[in-house]
């Protein structure tokens, strides 16, 4: 698979996709979301080496033309883009319904109609909502418990209706909670070392007691290279995670431990999630990646959050670790 598109290369996950992808010696199509300042996301921290060998096109996956122009001549895509932040779908749902899920039915159609060979739909831990058993497989239930959920369940639907029904090769991508470099704010792990590098001695959280599988960014994205890799995975669902849960209390207090052991934790009330809506335990089983494709998370998650500090120490200044975002 030489030539590959990332959509939502802009961004967190992809822009360390885009890096890996590179490194295979893959030709990148890189879809970023147009703005008037010409911004590549976080491809803009690349270096020119690498970034010189990057095909980016700048649009918007909402626009269906402009989305077949991205997918022509492209053998397999890796389709990322999505709006993720969930407290914000509380706020504006149709943004999500148009891009999660009329974006992916555009990569799906128009990777349909220029004759892609491999298409890998990015899912969420989310559409599971709240643990019914643990591990989480891939025939746990699914339960839309914000609109941000509910729109990666549409997209995920529609995705597995291209393969049924038009034999496109499709693969649903279910990554658990990815963390690492270049994430923002608005997730728990950056949340908790930003307010902890500023100095602040109050660290302010919501929920404490939900747990989280998290995954080095790293390891998710040779996951995704993993199975681009593997036949057998087309027409699959298949979770991404590392096997292990942490509570978010627990979590914060081994980030308090690292950097500062005399912050103490606060709870906001503004940063709790709807009750019906608290996702309150999340852990993936991994058996069916391992089996098809070999991958397997390399590494820890303590070594992981010390990567993280690292970078996030060299760009505090690119967070606002004074406001809550969401």
């Amino acid at each position: 698979m030489n030539k590959v598109l990332v959509t939502g290369a802009d961004g967190f996950i992809g822009s360390h996709l885009v890096e890996k992808l590179l490194n295979e010696g893959c030709h990148v199509r890189a879809l970023v979301f147009y703005n008037s300042f010409n911004s590549w996301g976080w491809l803009d921290t690349l270096s020119a080496e690498i970034t010189n060998n990057i095909e980016v096109y700048s649009g918007d996956i909402r626009d269906r033309g402009f989305v077949m122009k991205a997918t022509r001549d492209i053998q397999c895509v890796f389709h990322l883009a999505a709006l993720v932040s969930i407290p914000f779908s509380y706020q504006a749902p149709q943004s999500y319904v148009d891009t999660n899920i009329g974006g992916t039915l555009n990569i799906l159609q128009s990777s349909l109609e220029n004759e892609v060979e491999r298409v890998l739909v990015t899912s969420t831990s989310e559409v599971y909502g709240t643990a019914k058993y643990v591990p989480m497989d891939e025939n746990h239930p699914l339960q839309a418990q914000s609109p941000y959920s509910a729109s990666k369940i549409g997209a995920d639907r529609l995705a597995e209706s291209y393969y049924r029904t038009f034999e496109l090769p499709v693969t649903i991508v279910r990554p658990f909670n990815t963390y690492g470099p270049r994430q923002s704010a608005r997730a728990i792990i950056p949340t908790i070392i930003t307010q902890l590098l500023t100095g602040k001695r109050e660290i302010k959280l919501g929920n404490l007691e939900a747990t989280r599988d998290f995954t080095f960014v790293s390891d998710t994205c040779q996951g995704f290279i993993d199975i681009s890799h593997c036949l057998e995975t087309v027409s699959e669902e298949i979770n991404l995670g590392n096997g292990q849960e942490i509570s978010i209390g627990n979590l914060a207090q081994m980030l308090i431990e690292i950097i500062n052991p005399s912050a103490v934790i606060i709870q906001d009330d503004q940063r709790f999630r709807p009750e019906k809506s608290e996702v309150d335990r999340l852990l993936a089983d991994t058996n069916k990646v391992y089996r098809l494709s070999g991958w397997k998370p390399r590494y820890s998650l303590r070594d992981g959050l010390e990567t993280t500090i690292e970078w996030i120490k060299t760009n505090l200044s690119r967070y606002k670790a004074d406001k809550y975002n969401i």
